[in-house]
Protein backbone atom coordinates (compact mmCIF):
# COMPACT_ATOMS: atom_id res chain seq x y z
CA UNK A 1 0.00 0.00 0.00
CA UNK A 2 1.37 3.40 -0.95
CA UNK A 3 0.74 6.63 0.91
CA UNK A 4 -1.58 9.09 -0.80
CA UNK A 5 -2.37 12.70 0.13
CA UNK A 6 -5.60 13.25 2.08
CA UNK A 7 -8.74 13.54 0.00
CA UNK A 8 -10.08 17.05 -0.46
CA UNK A 9 -8.27 20.31 -1.05
CA UNK A 10 -7.02 22.10 2.02
CA UNK A 11 -6.30 19.02 4.14
CA UNK A 12 -2.79 18.33 5.41
CA UNK A 13 -1.34 15.35 7.23
CA UNK A 14 1.04 16.59 9.93
CA UNK A 15 3.58 14.54 11.85
CA UNK A 16 5.23 15.91 14.97
CA UNK A 17 8.27 14.01 16.22
CA UNK A 18 9.80 14.97 19.57
CA UNK A 19 11.96 13.39 22.25
CA UNK A 20 9.53 14.62 24.92
CA UNK A 21 5.77 13.87 24.62
CA UNK A 22 4.93 17.22 26.25
CA UNK A 23 6.80 19.10 23.52
CA UNK A 24 4.90 17.23 20.79
CA UNK A 25 1.61 17.97 22.54
CA UNK A 26 2.40 21.69 22.82
CA UNK A 27 3.02 21.87 19.07
CA UNK A 28 -0.29 20.06 18.41
CA UNK A 29 -2.11 22.52 20.70
CA UNK A 30 -0.75 25.48 18.72
CA UNK A 31 -1.91 23.92 15.44
CA UNK A 32 -5.34 23.26 16.93
CA UNK A 33 -5.63 26.89 18.04
CA UNK A 34 -5.20 28.03 14.43
CA UNK A 35 -6.85 25.24 12.42
CA UNK A 36 -9.54 22.62 12.76
CA UNK A 37 -7.79 19.29 13.39
CA UNK A 38 -8.80 15.76 14.20
CA UNK A 39 -7.57 14.08 17.38
CA UNK A 40 -3.82 13.46 17.23
CA UNK A 41 -2.75 9.84 17.11
CA UNK A 42 0.29 9.15 19.26
CA UNK A 43 2.99 6.52 18.76
CA UNK A 44 6.28 5.83 20.55
CA UNK A 45 9.35 6.52 18.42
CA UNK A 46 13.13 6.58 18.58
CA UNK A 47 15.67 3.86 19.28
CA UNK A 48 14.61 3.53 22.92
CA UNK A 49 10.88 4.10 22.29
CA UNK A 50 10.84 7.13 24.60
CA UNK A 51 10.16 9.72 21.92
CA UNK A 52 6.73 10.59 20.55
CA UNK A 53 5.26 10.76 17.07
CA UNK A 54 1.95 12.64 16.84
CA UNK A 55 0.02 12.38 13.60
CA UNK A 56 -3.00 14.56 12.87
CA UNK A 57 -5.05 15.79 9.94
CA UNK A 58 -5.36 19.57 9.64
CA UNK A 59 -8.13 21.35 7.70
CA UNK A 60 -6.50 24.55 6.44
CA UNK A 61 -9.72 25.71 4.75
CA UNK A 62 -11.19 26.95 8.01
CA UNK A 63 -9.66 28.63 11.03
CA UNK A 64 -10.32 27.13 14.46
CA UNK A 65 -12.16 30.27 15.61
CA UNK A 66 -14.47 30.36 12.55
CA UNK A 67 -18.18 29.71 13.17
CA UNK A 68 -18.64 26.02 13.70
CA UNK A 69 -20.30 24.58 10.64
CA UNK A 70 -20.34 20.80 10.32
CA UNK A 71 -17.06 19.54 8.89
CA UNK A 72 -17.91 16.60 6.64
CA UNK A 73 -14.33 15.38 6.40
CA UNK A 74 -14.13 15.05 10.19
CA UNK A 75 -17.52 13.43 10.50
CA UNK A 76 -16.90 10.94 7.71
CA UNK A 77 -13.22 10.31 8.42
CA UNK A 78 -12.06 6.76 8.61
CA UNK A 79 -11.28 5.11 11.92
CA UNK A 80 -7.93 5.85 13.53
CA UNK A 81 -6.49 2.49 12.45
CA UNK A 82 -7.48 2.95 8.83
CA UNK A 83 -6.03 6.50 8.70
CA UNK A 84 -2.56 5.40 9.80
CA UNK A 85 0.09 5.58 7.15
CA UNK A 86 1.75 2.35 6.12
CA UNK A 87 5.06 3.51 7.60
CA UNK A 88 3.53 4.25 11.03
CA UNK A 89 2.90 1.80 13.84
CA UNK A 90 -0.63 0.68 14.54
Amino acid sequence: MRWAPPAGGGLAEVRIIAADPDVAQRVAVVLRQEFVCDEPRSYPTGPDGRGTLLHLTVDTRRAADAPSAPSPWLESSRSQGRRSHTDEPG
